[in-house]
């Protein structure tokens, strides 16, 4: 069975004079974040992106079963 693909949700929120953005109470309930919690600020193409960090034990296993090429190493002088 396919799974119903979920509508990308928005929000427009407002720069403060010194710089600051408050997380509208939908996304710190949807996201579970926290006071104190540190989140990733990113910037890809021209756009702003915020995710939460993730441990590295979450990241374990997370490239298992990937066929790695010759080509998808950064450098070639560690082989």
């Amino acid at each position: 069975m396919r799974e119903e693909i979920q509508p990308m949700k928005k929000w427009i929120v407002r720069v403060s004079k010194d710089y600051r953005i408050t997380l509208p109470g939908e996304v710190r309930e949807d996201l579970k974040i926290r006071p104190g919690q540190e989140l990733f600020m990113y910037i890809v193409e021209g756009s702003l992106r915020i995710s939460l960090q993730r441990s590295v034990r979450e990241l374990r296993g997370i490239a298992k079963g990937m066929k790695w090429k010759r080509s998808d190493r950064d450098r070639t002088d560690r082989f």
